[in-house]
């Protein structure tokens, strides 16, 4: 484990706790119980960590590079976010974040960028949610996130995530074309031919797995995430 990976840790801790913060501030007074709200994010949390993580969850496709892999930690966000609000799916993705910042291999870029890009992928689709909870709304809420997510992602990765690469792990141009030709012999640039031919639609492929899943799951278990509202006494 780098020292770089220990200040990106630190971080993403303050990060898991300024979100618990900005939750309770804002809804601490209603009738959620704090203590099973933490408890079920963690649950959560836990469970994303591991289809993170661990390399038995993911897979490559075939026509982009072996940097880009499809994992399912954010359907756990999903679940979470959908069933108890933004805030606690985006806490949800900051645990998994903050276990796999120690076994990094990219210097934490590949983290931080799926941290940066699924929390809007969750936040927007769960937030819709929570303003229309109904099928519409999450019909509504997938389909606006994933057409951010997807934009978002083909701008993250051409202006920031390939040049941070390069900086990072010094790597030169030519190199990182290799490894992307290799794998797409379409892809003749590192910005937007690879853009436009590997991370456009490998998340298209990704978030459209990750929706059937999602709505599968969360439309079996939904009755049992809900919060039992307290009872109230009589004066």
């Amino acid at each position: 484990m780098t020292l770089y990976s220990y200040f990106a840790l630190i971080i993403f801790t303050f990060l898991l706790i300024f979100t618990f913060r900005v939750y309770f501030l804002f809804f601490g007074k209603t009738e959620f119980n704090p203590v099973k709200f933490i408890a079920r994010v963690a649950i959560f949390g836990a469970i994303s960590s591991i289809l993170y993580v661990v390399p038995f969850f993911n897979f490559q496709l075939p026509f982009v590079p072996p940097f880009l892999s499809i994992h399912f930690d954010e359907i756990p966000a999903f679940v979470c976010g959908f069933a108890y609000g933004p805030i606690s799916g985006i806490a949800v993705l900051a645990i998994k974040t903050i276990v796999k910042l120690p076994f990094s291999s990219s210097l934490c870029v590949g983290e931080f960028g799926d941290f940066l890009l699924s929390s809007i992928y969750v936040g927007a689709a769960t937030f819709i949610y929570s303003k229309k909870r109904n099928l519409k709304g999450v019909g509504l809420g997938f389909l606006i996130s994933s057409f951010v997510q997807i934009g978002c992602a083909l701008l993250v990765n051409v202006y920031a995530l390939i040049p941070f690469y390069l900086w990072m792990l010094k790597i030169e141009p030519m190199a990182m074309l290799g490894i992307m030709n290799k794998a797409n012999p379409l892809i003749v640039d590192i910005k937007w031919s690879y853009g436009l031919l590997a991370v456009v639609p490998f998340n298209a492929i990704k978030d459209i797995l990750v929706i059937i899943i999602t709505f599968i799951v969360y439309r079996s278990i939904h009755v049992f995430l809900r919060f039992t509202p307290k009872k109230k006494t009589r004066p």
